[in-house]
Order: structure tokens, then sequence, then C-alpha cells
């Protein structure tokens, strides 16, 4: 399946890239694809798919947009 990854702030560094297309496996997870793409699992971050927060667990579906970003605080 073919998913686009967007990935935000600071984590670029860590990704080596800020969108890209990428051909995963059909039961690729959330957490398949963080760590895929480089970002240690002790990072703290949002992801979300097609605009929705998900869970590490959930399963990614052919055409997804996933952004990634590190939480932000402050005001």
């Amino acid at each position: 399946m073919k998913v686009r990854v967007k990935v935000i702030g600071p984590l670029i560094y860590k990704t080596g890239f800020s969108e890209r297309d990428l051909e995963l496996d059909a039961e690729t997870t959330v957490r398949d694809l963080v760590e895929q793409i480089g970002i240690p699992p002790e990072r703290p971050r949002i992801v979300t798919r097609n605009g929705k927060a998900v869970l590490p667990e959930d399963r990614l579906a052919d055409g997804d947009t996933i952004a990634v970003s590190p939480i932000y605080s402050g005001g």
C-alpha cells in the first residue's frame, strides 16, 4: 500500500525528510511506520491519519496521509 508521510518541526532532522510517499506492507501499524522512518519510540509525538489522531496499534490503509509532529507546549 502507499501512504504519504509528513513530518513536522525538529522531527525532520531525525527522519531526513519533511514529506514522502512510502510503500508499506498491508499490515503496517502506526507504531511500525514511526519506527521505520527513524523516530525513537521514547520521543513524545502526535500522529494523525487524514487529520484525526491515531493510536500506535492502529493499522494504516492505502492512500492515508500521516502527519507526525512533536508535542508542543506553552502559550
